[in-house]
């Protein structure tokens, strides 16, 4: 009967009315003051996804509604007179509703930022997979802290358990160490991006476009088709030429021309392949060298810059020197070089061809000490 008795008292009821009140009306308030703040950031930052507003006011709408209520409920418990047990429960039950709050507010920011960069906000993209992976590191040290702290708020002694997920984490690293090898060499491509997707590479015996970047493999098209799959440590470990980003070509090219080219022309040789050169488009020339004598040749080295770094577009520049350079060495009477080689009989007799049908040359009587066979170019 006393249990009935307490739940009849008018002072209790006034309480709870109180409280039932006093929670609604803060509700509404604090709902209303979000909800302009909110629509004020939103239309400042006018839809934008790029200015400070509009990342606040993602973040302001991320205030959930139940620990809002709770909040209410919490402030409202204050007008009436508690014992003093209550007073310590609330206190730990506002540190727990204010820490998910934070930690939800912080998991917005950080998923907005994410996306902001993968999305090239505030100029040039970041590569998502990096992004992601600091993404996921930060929300799991947020989460953690706020699941630690209202432990340690609520009076439990997480020393332990901080120590035992500190020997945990270093066995699972140990374990999967590889993995993580890959996983980090991941987000050392994201930080210092030596390649992005889209970008032609050529390492090893490998040469294609980066397709995609992943956690721990990076995938590559080859030019024969296939699809080559390279693990990221082990990729950072070799010498990438990234011909993507390349601005311009530095050409070298070697020709030869007649050991019996008079000198006057080997001088024109060297004024016409830079006059070439120069009236080709997308080329700026550099020197073309009468470079040495080399064997059945005097040979020529020419080096030019293609200003542009498409390949299929070099390959047509070059063509097109090479056929200009083919008719005006024509034009000067000059002969490319052809490998020849001189044969000599040193104290023998030149031999006698017979040819039937054909008269036959008189033997020359003597010795002769040097004879030379035909040529043969």
């Amino acid at each position: 009967m006393e249990q009935w008795t307490i739940w009849l008292e008018r002072d209790l009821w006034l309480n709870v009315a109180i409280v039932v009140v006093a929670t609604v009306l803060i509700y509404s308030v604090l709902r209303t003051l979000v909800n302009t703040l909110h629509k004020r950031l939103k239309a400042w930052s006018k839809d934008q996804d790029g200015n400070w507003q509009h990342f606040v006011a993602v973040v302001i709408g991320r205030t959930n509604r139940l620990l809002l209520l709770a909040f209410s409920l919490l402030l409202a418990l204050r007008l009436p007179e508690l014992p003093g047990s209550w007073h310590s429960a609330l206190s730990h039950t506002w540190f727990a509703a204010l820490a998910l709050q934070v930690a939800l507010w912080v998991d917005s920011g950080v998923r907005l930022w994410s996306r902001s960069l993968v999305m090239g906000r505030n100029g040039g993209s970041y590569n998502p997979v990096m992004t992601t992976i600091i993404s996921i590191m930060i929300l799991i040290v947020v989460w953690s802290v706020m699941l630690l702290s209202i432990l340690a708020n609520l009076g439990v002694d997480i020393t332990a358990l901080v120590a035992s997920l500190g020997v945990g984490g270093i066995a699972v690293a140990l374990a999967v160490q590889t993995v993580l090898g890959d996983v980090f060499a991941s987000l050392s491509i994201g930080v210092d991006k030596p390649f992005e997707i889209g970008d032609f590479v050529v390492f090893g015996e490998v040469a294609g476009t980066i397709e995609h970047i992943g956690l721990k493999t990076t995938r590559i098209r080859s030019l024969s088709g296939e699809q080559v799959v390279c693990a990221n440590a082990d990729l950072l470990r070799q010498v990438v030429h990234n011909y993507k980003r390349m601005d311009t070509r530095r050409i070298v090219f070697k020709f030869g021309i007649n050991y019996d080219t008079p000198s006057d022309k080997v001088r024109q040789v060297s004024e016409t392949v830079g006059d070439i050169i120069r009236a080709t488009p997308k080329t700026r020339f550099d020197r073309a060298h009468f470079l040495g004598f080399d064997e059945s040749q005097l040979t020529f080295e020419v080096v030019y810059i293609v200003l542009t770094s498409d390949y299929n577009q070099y390959m047509d520049i070059q063509q097109e020197i090479n056929l200009q350079l083919l008719d005006a060495l024509r034009e000067l009477d000059v002969r490319f070089a052809l490998p020849r080689r001189d044969l000599r009989l040193v104290g023998e007799r030149m031999p006698v061809l017979k040819v039937a049908g054909l008269p036959q040359p008189a033997q020359s009587e003597g010795n002769e000490a040097d004879q030379r066979l035909p040529r043969f170019s």
